[in-house]
């Protein structure tokens, strides 16, 4: 191995253990709580060297909003190719999406609620933010009619989903009928579609 390729790899495993710290860090006490400082003395490397892989704060919630994207991407994934059938295969993704949001709140927030430096729905848009889009897009598909949009019949579908997640986790929807609104909004989507 060169020395070259030996510090290209220890530059990586740097910065996804940057990554990962801010990424606990959030999940056990808020955003807040992230900061450049406190990021260095919990990974062990200076402030300097964090600067040397991110710009900041935000630069550094892109990154885990990235890789959140890719976590998510591959849980539709797998929850809409073991569905059977378009309905089974929107409720799965619909719960899958919207448990995610609730089982990962911080993580959820960097990828989707707080303003970060990532390009979304352009060519520019990072690979996984792409795939996890167009996981929820590979669900909605089959009830798309003719001549209508995909992608806005998906932000619309993802819209629904999201703001299910952001009202109950706000306590402004009671937990207890998650289910039933869910189940509203794929009987929504698909009846039309005799599928």
């Amino acid at each position: 191995m060169t020395i070259q390729t030996r510090k290209e790899r220890e530059r990586a495993e740097r910065e996804r253990l940057i990554v990962t710290a801010a990424r606990e860090l959030a999940e056990s006490e808020g955003w807040d709580a992230v900061t450049t400082r406190r990021l260095a003395a919990e990974i062990e490397y200076s402030q300097p060297v964090l600067y040397s892989h991110f710009k900041g704060k935000d630069a550094i919630m892109a990154a885990v909003a990235v890789q959140g994207c890719a976590d998510l991407a591959d849980e539709l994934h797998a929850a809409r190719t073991a569905a059977k059938g378009t309905r089974a295969a929107l409720t799965a993704v619909g719960e899958t999406y919207t448990a995610f949001g609730r089982r990962r709140p911080a993580l959820y927030d960097a990828m989707f609620t707080y303003r970060v430096d990532l390009p979304f729905a352009t060519d520019e848009a990072p690979e996984p933010l792409k795939r996890a889009f167009g996981e929820i897009a590979a669900s909605v598909e089959p009830i798309a009619g003719e001549g209508e949009d995909l992608g806005v019949l998906t932000e619309t579908y993802w819209a629904g989903l999201h703001g299910l997640v952001t009202l109950m986790r706000s306590g402004r929807l009671p937990e207890r009928d998650h289910e039933q609104r869910l189940a509203l909004l794929i009987g929504h989507f698909t009846a039309d579609a005799s599928r």
